[in-house]
């Protein structure tokens, strides 16, 4: 029997959480189903995590920026042409893939459609776009819509007014064996040299790296620390410039891309998030199967996320909070030790990407 076929929408396949998530999962279940992926910008950079004996094609989909009718048009002939077994879109970036599945809004989708909301750009991290409310709120009533934190189903009741019986909760899962193998004793890292705050994150301005920048620089010079920035984007430009303009750009390391990054994770001390908005951070997740404590922005379910012994340093969005939450956790290391072991064991009780596999398959099967 022919597996079936997701077609999966994203408006980029770039690296970053959704993309990450879908990546584990195809791979967990390999021949079980087949896939076709479009990244509606052309970036296929994730497709690099992708196991190359998975049934994977890119459908060729010209979008033109702008004409919001065409695209409709050239949406529903390839659905028509692919006639997946269900669609998976991603976001709002690619909301008018569900439009095509549908004559009118409120109508039946033509085919069956999951749509799974991560969280907003920076454009929605203190406010909801009236027009995407009600967008959301018509082309998504009826179809399965997937939410990984609780901050984003208060906001799918509430503000979006979506049914509940149409909603799933699915907390995203981590490969705690992955992590586990790259875990490592407290350590201040290669001789002579002080402990290490490290972070995770796309270089785009939701991220506000420059945030963590300011903290870090913040930081008094006794305490010896060295920051490492594991991603790249279109900030990264900006952000070289403000380490040298702050005088600590010898104290912080970019390191690009790392298409890996469980090895570099054991070489922290300390997580570091500073974003404006989030809902179920991947980066969190993984920082807590890595035995770390977290130094972060007060945003979506990160609080909620990890172990109430954390709880002191998860801080308001300004860098002087983050700067103390940083201080606090380098100047008492059997602390950060305790705190590290704790958010583990959370993430081992609680974070099991096993249960979040089955789920999606159960999803995906219909």
């Amino acid at each position: 029997m022919t597996a079936p076929l997701i077609l999966s929408v994203f408006s980029t396949f770039a690296t970053g959480g959704p993309q990450v998530r879908f990546a584990a999962i195809a791979n967990r279940f390999g021949p079980r189903f087949r896939h076709a992926i479009v990244a509606m910008d052309g970036n296929r950079a994730c497709a690099e995590r992708l196991d190359p004996g998975l049934d994977v094609t890119w459908p060729a989909v010209p979008i033109r920026k702008g004409a919001t009718l065409a695209n409709l048009l050239t949406f529903r002939r390839t659905l028509r042409t692919l006639r997946p077994d269900v669609l998976v879109t991603s976001n709002w970036g690619s909301i008018e893939w569900a439009m095509a599945n549908a004559p009118f809004p409120l109508a039946r989708p033509i085919m069956r459609h999951i749509h799974i909301e991560d969280g907003f750009g920076p454009e929605e991290r203190t406010a909801q776009i009236p027009r995407r409310v009600w967008a959301r709120r018509l082309l998504l009533g009826r179809r399965t819509v997937v939410l990984p934190s609780r901050t984003l189903w208060r906001i799918a009741t509430g503000v979006w007014r979506l049914p509940e019986a149409r909603l799933r909760y699915l907390p995203n899962g981590i490969d705690l064996r992955r992590f586990a193998a790259a875990a490592r004793p407290e350590g201040e890292g290669p001789a002579g040299e002080g402990p290490v705050i490290g972070t995770v994150a796309a270089l785009r301005a939701e991220k506000n790296l420059g945030r963590l920048l300011e903290a870090f620089a913040a930081l008094p010079p006794a305490l010896a620390a060295r920051l490492v920035i594991v991603g790249d984007g279109p900030a990264r430009p900006a952000l070289e410039a403000q380490a040298a303009a702050l005088g600590i750009a010898g104290q912080v390391r970019f390191a690009g891309h790392v298409a890996e990054p469980a090895a570099l994770y054991a070489s922290f001390d300390i997580f570091a998030l500073s974003s404006d908005t989030e809902q179920m951070p991947l980066s969190v997740l993984e920082a807590m199967a890595a035995g770390l404590p977290v130094a972060a922005t007060d945003v979506g379910d990160v609080r909620a996320m990890l172990d109430p012994a954390n709880d002191a340093y998860v801080v308001p969005q300004t860098a002087p909070a983050l700067a103390a939450a940083l201080a606090g956790l380098l100047a008492d290391a059997p602390r950060r030790m305790a705190i590290g072991a704790a958010n583990r064991a959370k993430a081992e009780r609680d974070y099991d990407q096993e249960a979040m596999f089955e789920a999606y398959a159960a999803l995906f099967v219909g």
